[in-house]
């Protein structure tokens, strides 16, 4: 599929007086073409101040629009362009209303083309995949089917949103347990009781082979795999090479936070991201069986994929 010129509004203001601020969005889509399928992008944190919010993730967003995409992009209430105060139960992370924005946005699509007449009459609302990074991994896991015991209260959280066909999980959180360090579990408790044994909605899993992520976790780059491996049903794990957490530098351009900057690395990101969403929301597409066998043919590949059903 050839690329073609996108074009992206925001902020698209939702008012929500439920929710500490408006929900903010960003949209961007192909300038032509019908029945276009949607994915909802959730950022992740990091120290930068704006790609934790509908400003970041450039290079996916762009590249997924132009290829057939509209992509929608919350600013989450984690977002350091909040600032919000820390007094809420749910702070620092929010992980629960972060999943929430995700399903508000769902509830509220003809609102959403009341307001941007641009995307009226242009979504296929029978093809909708979620994609996030790092912690919007772990939103995505959450549409996915994965839940997590709340431990203010007990309550098991499921957030498991039938509307959500496919997703898209980049260095994504894995397991609670011994597998977290100290830090997480006093500070992220939630983190603790991550449970992927109901996440069955079909996913792709991107997995940097050096991302340890020691601040997070004891068990290193394999954590995040476990979206991959204690997940049943239809799943497959795409491994980079190399990688570490920003994957090449899918949160923006230019990035200094990225620490494995590589343009090569983030285009195969971009390449793959999007054949294995166009195959598995349209059965019969070929875009994800060609992707990996350009992949797998690189003199030096980037990376390696295995499935499981």
């Amino acid at each position: 599929m050839s690329a073609t010129p996108v074009l992206s509004i925001a902020p698209v203001v939702l008012p929500t007086p439920d929710r500490a601020v408006d929900l903010r969005l960003r949209l961007s889509a192909p300038t032509t073409g019908s029945e276009l399928p949607v994915i909802l992008l959730s950022h992740g944190q990091g120290p930068s101040n704006h790609l934790s919010s509908l400003n970041g993730y450039a290079p996916l967003v762009n590249y997924w629009a132009a290829h057939g995409f509209v992509v929608i992009q919350p600013t989450h209430l984690s977002s350091r362009t909040l600032n919000l105060p820390s007094g809420d139960p749910e702070a620092p992370l929010y992980q629960r209303s972060r999943a929430e924005d995700m399903i508000r946005i769902l509830d509220r699509l003809d609102e959403i083309e009341d307001v941007v007449p641009f995307l009226r009459g242009r979504l296929d609302r029978a093809r909708i995949a979620v994609a996030g990074h790092s912690m919007g991994g772990h939103t995505a896991s959450l549409l996915l089917g994965a839940r997590y015991t709340d431990p203010r209260g007990g309550e098991e959280i499921d957030l498991a949103e039938s509307r959500i066909s496919a997703g898209v999980l980049l260095a994504a959180p894995g397991r609670g347990g011994d597998a977290v360090t100290e830090f997480v579990a006093e500070n992220y408790a939630f983190f603790l009781s991550t449970d992927f044994s109901a996440m069955t909605t079909p996913a792709l899993v991107v997995a940097g082979e050096k991302d340890a992520s020691t601040h997070l976790t004891v068990r290193g780059p394999e954590w995040h795999t476990d979206p991959y491996f204690l997940s049943p049903g239809r799943k497959t794990l795409l491994t980079l090479v190399d990688a570490e957490h920003g994957l090449g530098g899918v949160s923006g351009y230019d990035v200094a936070e990225t620490t494995d900057e590589n343009p090569e690395r983030v285009a195969a990101v971009q390449r793959l991201t999007w054949a294995y969403l166009r195959s598995e929301l349209y059965p019969g597409d070929s875009a994800w069986r060609v992707a990996c066998e350009e992949l797998a043919a690189a003199p030096d590949p980037l990376g390696r994929v295995e499935a499981k059903d």
